[in-house]
């Protein structure tokens, strides 16, 4: 066995900046000259300066031997002159010191020296200070030597009586050790740790004795559980969690035992503890299906989510929830306590509260929609006007879009919920208004009763919208919808009073001209020289008067927007009054009124056209809307039937057939999430028996602690790791040297999240000894080392593994390289060098699918700022599979409808999106064509546009789609 093979426990800090010391000055300082074996026989003798010389001196040989050093002749300097101090440092340091040196002769037998040590073991376990004997008995758990621990035996055993709880609940532990390496040295550990249980009367030495019984004799554990089980409630926590895991257990070995157990388990969820009613909670879960059981655990989970104040908790245990709910018996348990769920929006935490939301949407049904639409309603109303969190905005979009679900699966609740949410059209928050609008559109098409409510309530806010975007939206829902003469002309009068006086360049001539009122105070302020855009200068005064914002306080909205040089609403506003002018002729009778509301639509948009072409806006009117304006002019000179059937019917007929592809896209997702759902069992699937099947084989014989406690540390294994078949010799090996080289290396890639684990074997292939082999890692990108492996010393042909740790800090391609360097035994040449292959770190391993709203996507698309462009080169000649394998090499997800790519076109364009690990938002769009003039066989063409917000992501997309993009040849 070589050093490298020996278990240490102990990690300690290497300092690699100074040069090693020789064993004969360490020698020098730890005999300490010729007074130290009179000193230490009269501890008060010994001078301060001597220990910490001494305690120096030890620390270095323990660093040496962790490097590979032998050291043998300091073993005997060692035993004699620091063995028998009596400082507390030096005894802790010679606990690590006889961890680590070897023990034993080349042929295995222990040393001579050792039986000296094993002296000062017993005079430590019987010292009069607890600490001393509590960390030697800690010790003790670390030892692998029988011969050594067996003169121990008695005073490990007194140690059981000591007065102090430290040193009992540190001998349970080197008791349960020892009975569990070396059986033969104390054969009725369990039965004295039974009986020491019983009388304990200290927590952590009955949590550490009843941990003993689970593992060394369970039905102790459960005589000694069967005793106290109406008791469980008093115990400490540390204690019942133990006991949690025991019954566990049990009942998962035994079935049979759960009746007996289960009122425990229920006691249990009553708990102080936040800790001991989640492990309840879970194995609750597990060990029983019954509606009571799941609605005992479900409520503890969600009273643990309230009480508990870290957001992390809150999100683990919500995971947990939802992972109840996706089981279809545990569903309707659930769907009764979506109330007591939406008491977690308490919790300022936006995270929290969107898992809160989307659970409680996903359990909603007829029964208690109503109740959750009161509560939402309430939730939007404490959004109103509350600007002390910054993430008051995006929950109250949160809450529209959650109501706007409800609304769309439950059309009664759209009568209550529309008036709530029309008084957020006005809202600043232009996203959220947004989604207000979007939800109105959807719902006044969909509900023929709700028409004339939504019109007379957005008739209501119209005045009051500050953002041009929701202008344009209502503009085009009032003009749509409004089907009756009373609504047409409230319209045009909202228009008219949103726009001013008219003629619009006129008044704001005759405004600016009698700007100034004589009541008003003004005051000139210094002369200020300019320089023009010729060049020249100009001098300039400043006039100010008591109310400069007068002006701009008292322009109407749209009046507002038309100055500012906004004029796609004016286009917008164009088609409108087009539309209700249309259905206003077909409404009245009367040629007289007719033409009068034909020609006020008419002058509304002659005098915003000439607005457009003055110079007052800031931006001029745009050739676009121009056009759009002139064509509703001549559309209501005419009026023919043509353009009536096109502005009051096929609009709306576009937008019916959008929503119902939408409708029927959201369907079609939730059938495929309940097929995912309902567990169909095949009349062919084989039958598996409990009494045939190995532990691991089924998803309940799983032990839920290890797995909580894998996720908790980032270990969650994968489903191949769970097999018990699989090994890591299913993964790919990087050879990093090649055959011939005196120093063979190879290595396992462990990618795990945020960390990437090297296991790296070193073959010596000389038939010299190796010493300070090192193996000496670099990075390239934003990866990290996070410590230098040890140096180790390699026998002839002998081989060894090292593990290196890469932290990784962001999603690009990274790059590990380095070089293995030694000495040869007895050689007087220089340090001798093997360089190794690189290791490319694969983006791929960062990148998850993700879906994110059109809305989201084309905000992100304008806001990050670099782009990677890459000109497509495949020999793939179907668009769809060359869609699907770019989808399949990247990871990403397609946000394309799969309706909208279906069926045969010579072009495709789809959105792609997928998000790191680290929370980075990658985008792609797909513009490809089919060459028809080149032939049928003509490869794909086209561009891939990647936008991320990081250069390395875009760029290492970019890599990657390039790499992958031809189909391998079969």
């Amino acid at each position: 066995m070589t050093a490298a093979e020996n278990v240490c426990y102990t990690l300690i800090n290497v300092p690699m900046d100074s040069e090693p010391p020789s064993e004969i000055s360490l020698k020098n300082d730890l005999g300490n000259c010729g007074m130290s074996t009179f000193l230490t026989s009269f501890p008060p003798l010994l001078e301060k300066g001597d220990v910490k010389l001494k305690t120096e001196a030890l620390k270095k040989v323990i660093i040496m031997i962790l490097n590979g050093e032998k050291l043998p002749g300091l073993l005997m300097t060692i035993i004699r002159f620091v063995l028998p101090l009596q400082d507390h440092t030096i005894k802790k340091l010679l606990l690590v010191f006889w961890e680590i040196v070897p023990k034993t002769t080349p042929d295995g037998r222990l040393l001579q020296e050792m039986i000296l040590v094993c002296d000062a073991y017993r005079k430590d376990l019987q010292h009069p200070n607890e600490f001393i004997r509590g960390s030697t008995l800690r010790f003790l758990c670390k030892l692998k030597e029988a011969e050594l621990l067996e003169p121990l035996m008695p005073a490990i055993r007194a140690c059981l009586e000591h007065r102090h709880s430290y040193v009992r609940r540190n001998a349970v532990l080197a008791i349960y050790t020892i009975y569990r390496n070396f059986e033969h040295l104390i054969p009725d550990a369990p039965e004295l740790i039974h009986d020491f249980l019983v009388n304990e009367k200290d927590a952590s030495c009955k949590r550490n004795a009843f941990m003993m019984l689970i593992h060394a004799d369970q039905d102790r554990a459960l005589d000694y559980l069967s005793t106290c089980i109406d008791q469980v409630q008093t115990f400490g926590d540390i204690l019942q969690l133990v006991i949690v895991e025991l019954i566990y257990k049990v009942c998962h070995a035994n079935p049979s035992e759960r009746a007996r157990f289960i009122r425990c388990i229920y006691n249990l969820l009553q708990s102080s503890s936040p800790a001991v009613k989640y492990e309840a909670a879970g194995t609750l879960v597990t060990l029983s299906s019954a509606p009571t059981a799941i609605k005992a655990a479900a409520q503890c989970y969600i009273d643990l989510i309230i009480k508990e104040s870290d957001n992390n908790v809150k999100l683990i245990v919500l995971d947990r929830l939802i992972e109840l709910k996706e089981h279809p018996s545990h569903e309707r348990v659930l769907q009764d306590l979506v109330m007591d769920i939406l008491r977690v929006l308490s919790t300022p935490d936006l995270e929290v509260r969107k898992k809160t939301l989307q659970l409680a949407l996903d359990l909603v049904s007829s029964r208690n929609v109503e109740e959750l639409v009161i509560v939402l309603k309430k939730e939007v109303i404490k959004t109103n006007n509350v600007t002390e969190h910054e993430d008051t905005d995006k929950y109250r979009q949160l809450l529209v879009r959650t109501l706007h679900s409800c609304s769309v699966r439950f059309p009664d609740m759209a009568a209550n919920v529309i008036p709530v949410l029309m008084e957020f059209l006005s809202d600043n928050n232009e996203a959220a208004a947004a989604d207000v609008l979007e939800f109105v559109r959807e719902a006044i098409q969909r509900f023929d009763n709700l028409r004339p409510l939504i019109v007379e309530k957005m008739l209501e806010v119209f005045h009051a919208i500050k953002s041009v975007k929701i202008y344009r939206g209502a503009l085009w829902i009032l003009g749509e919808y409004c089907s009756t003469k009373e609504d047409i002309q409230s319209v045009m009068t909202e228009v008219r009073r949103s726009l001013g006086e008219i003629p619009i360049v006129e008044s704001e001539i005759k405004k600016e001209a009698g700007e100034l009122k004589p009541e008003e105070e003004v005051s000139v302020g210094p002369a200020q020289k300019l320089v023009t855009e010729m060049g020249t200068y100009a001098t300039q005064s400043a006039l100010s008067s008591s109310r400069p914002a007068k002006k701009e306080e008292d322009r109407p909205p749209l009046r507002g927007f038309l100055l500012d040089g906004d004029f796609f609403v004016a286009a917008s506003l164009a088609t409108t009054l087009t539309k209700i002018a249309l259905r206003y002729v077909s409404l009245v009778q009367e040629k007289k009124k007719q033409n009068s509301f034909n020609a006020e639509a008419m002058l509304l948009m002659a005098t915003i056209l000439h607005l457009g072409k003055s110079s007052l806006p800031k931006k001029p009117i745009t050739d676009d809307d121009v056009d759009r304006i002139s064509l509703c002019l001549k559309v209501l000179s005419e009026c023919s039937p043509l353009m009536n059937d096109i502005f009051n019917k096929e609009c709306r007929q576009s937008l019916s057939h959008m929503l119902s592809a939408k409708l029927e896209e959201e369907k079609l997702s939730q059938k495929k999430e309940s097929e995912k759902r309902n567990v169909t069992i095949q009349p062919d699937d084989p039958i598996s028996f409990m009494q045939l099947t190995a532990k691991n084989e089924m998803s309940s014989k799983e032990d839920q602690f290890q797995l909580s406690l894998l996720a908790a540390m980032g270990n969650t294994q994968r489903k191949e790791a769970a097999d018990p078949l699989a090994s890591k010799l299913n993964k790919v090996v990087t050879q990093l040297t090649g055959f011939s080289d005196p120093v063979y290396a190879e290595a396992y890639v462990h990618v795990n999240q945020y960390d990437i684990v090297l296991d790296v074997l070193v073959v010596n292939q000389t038939s010299d000894t190796l010493q300070n082999c090192t193996l000496e890692l670099a990075t390239l990108g934003d990866l990290k080392l996070v410590e230098k492996p040890s140096p180790l010393t390699l026998a002839p042909h002998d081989f060894a593994n090292i593990k290196a740790n890469v932290k990784v800090a962001s999603t690009e391609n990274g790059i590990i390289f380095g070089n293995v360097v030694y000495d040869v035994s007895g050689a007087a040449s220089d340090r001798n060098c093997v360089v190794l292959s690189d290791i490319h770190i694969d983006i791929m391993d960062y990148i998850q699918p993700a879906s994110c709203t059109d809305a989201e996507f084309r905000q992100m698309w304008a806001e990050f700022e670099w782009e990677n462009k890459v000109t497509v080169n495949t020999n793939i000649i179907d668009l769809n599979e060359y869609l699907q394998h770019i989808l399949k090499s990247t990871n990403m997800k397609c946000l394309t409808p799969e309706k909208a790519l279906s069926g045969y076109c010579g072009f495709m364009a789809a959105n792609l999106y997928a998000r790191s690990i680290f929370g980075e938002d990658a985008l792609a769009n797909v513009s490809i064509e089919k060459p028809i003039h080149l032939g049928p066989e003509a490869p794909v063409t086209g561009h891939i546009r990647i936008r991320a917000k990081s250069q390395g992501m875009a760029l290492s997309l970019g890599d990657k789609i390039n790499l992958s993009q031809k189909k391998p040849s079969l």
